[in-house]
């Protein structure tokens, strides 16, 4: 039996939630299962979601699904940043950080000293961006924390984006020790500018890898043949489809529990934003601290929140049992994505023109609304300032189905046909 006559079982293991749709050849819909994702060993809550939705589909010893899978079980990705000035290293490490699926955990100004490099892990970052200087600057403290880096026992990946005076020594430094080294264009070329594009972009490339995370002994050799596409990649895949299905630019905004992404597609082409510090339940204190510093809320609603955006980052598998914590959840969702999509536009301006459909994924959209609280998320987008002009007249769906990240598993697997019946039915209907 071809893979195009068979079902197929679309997998998304999430950093707090493993989500497995079965889909039928011909697209229909088979059934929904989800399980907590289990960190420690991820296979078994992804085996249990399968054997859960497997339940719903057909029987017969030539009708087992293909197993299609994807991953953001990494989460965000945690940044550590060290640098020369204390004020000018911690705006640069937001702005690299920014859109590029990562979030800031800690900042170091000045010469690293043992006591410093014993608190850089127990910040516990994935990575390290090392700045250190406008070029043209004395690069001798930039050399002094290379070389306390390359000594130290740590082996987070180190993206270099530091004066171009000392840029090529630090890296040779670093990776005389087996240091894994991402070298880029200064971050800080001059006083008091900031150009982050050339480090972010190396954050990125780490952060695709990061996030499809289970890495761990027993469960990496199996869980590396199951999962080769990170979720992100897998929802812009599907954001691709939509757009060639309606036939006009699409914006997707998905809203997890530790990142928010948002997905541009026009035709085949196609731009991503991936959010670390925007989320529903680990990273909640992100969008709150965001939400006010962009204005988007006013300090009484913050404060009215702030006790239950801790709850969400405290018990990240929480969910919602009655009507006032499910309109909470939803309020942050909507914060999320409103601070998501202006980044993304500001990001990729062409994201702005000609907006044909906005599409709202994530687990707080599949959670059915009998009280027209989505509603309510709706509106907050459209009334936003900076985003009213954008979505003045667009039309506006939510993923209650979960549909766009299996249809994107689908299409990137060469089933189009069923991945177009899915949204078709399940999204577009």
């Amino acid at each position: 039996m071809s893979t195009e006559q068979a079902a197929a079982v679309c997998l998304d293991v999430g950093s707090t939630w493993t989500k497995a749709v079965l889909v039928h050849a011909d697209g229909a819909l088979g059934g929904f299962a989800e399980h907590p994702t289990t960190i420690d060993d991820v296979l078994a809550g992804m085996d249990a979601a399968v054997r859960a939705v497997r339940a719903a589909g057909p029987a017969g010893p030539d009708a087992e699904p293909e197993l299609l899978a994807c991953s953001s079980a990494g989460g965000g990705l945690r940044l550590a940043v060290v640098g020369s000035e204390r004020l000018i290293t911690t705006e640069a490490a937001h702005r690299v950080a920014c859109s590029a699926g990562a979030h800031v955990v800690h900042v170091h100004a000045g010469p690293l000293e043992p006591p410093d490099l014993r608190t850089l892990r127990s910040a516990r970052p994935a990575v390290v961006l090392l700045v250190g200087g406008a070029d043209g600057d004395d690069p001798t403290d930039l050399l002094h924390n290379a070389g306390r880096l390359a000594a130290a026992r740590i082996r987070y990946p180190i993206v270099l984006a530091a004066n171009s005076a000392g840029r090529d020594d630090a890296t040779a430094l670093l990776r005389a020790t087996g240091r894994t080294v991402m070298a880029c264009d200064n971050v800080l070329p001059s006083r008091g500018v900031i150009v982050p594009e050339a480090a972010r972009a190396a954050i990125s490339r780490l952060y695709r890898r990061h996030a499809v995370g289970g890495r761990a002994p027993a469960a990496a050799p199996r869980f590396r043949r199951l999962v080769r596409v990170a979720t992100s990649d897998a929802v812009g895949h599907g954001a691709t489809e939509l757009a060639r299905i309606c036939g006009g630019r699409v914006l997707l905004v998905d809203v997890g529990c530790a990142t928010t992404d948002v997905h541009s597609a026009v035709g085949e082409i196609g731009a991503r934003t991936v959010e670390g510090d925007l989320g529903v339940r680990a990273a909640a204190g992100g969008v709150l601290v965001e939400a006010q510093a962009e204005g988007v809320v006013d300090p009484v609603e913050a404060d009215l929140l702030g006790p239950t955006v801790a709850r969400m980052a405290g018990e990240v598998g929480y969910v919602p049992r009655d009507p006032g914590s499910a309109a909470e959840d939803r309020r942050i969702a909507a914060l999320a994505a409103v601070i998501a999509v202006r980044r993304h536009v500001r990001v990729h301006a062409d994201a702005a023109h000609d907006v044909g459909m906005v599409v709202l994924s994530g687990g707080v959209f599949r959670r059915r609304d009998p009280h027209g609280g989505l509603a309510a998320v709706e509106s907050t987008l459209r009334t936003d300032p900076e985003l009213a002009a954008l979505l003045d007249g667009v039309r506006v769906v939510v993923d209650t189905d979960f549909t766009v990240a299996p249809a994107g598993l689908l299409a990137a697997h060469g089933r189009s046909a069923a991945a177009e019946a899915l949204l078709r039915d399940h999204l577009l209907g």
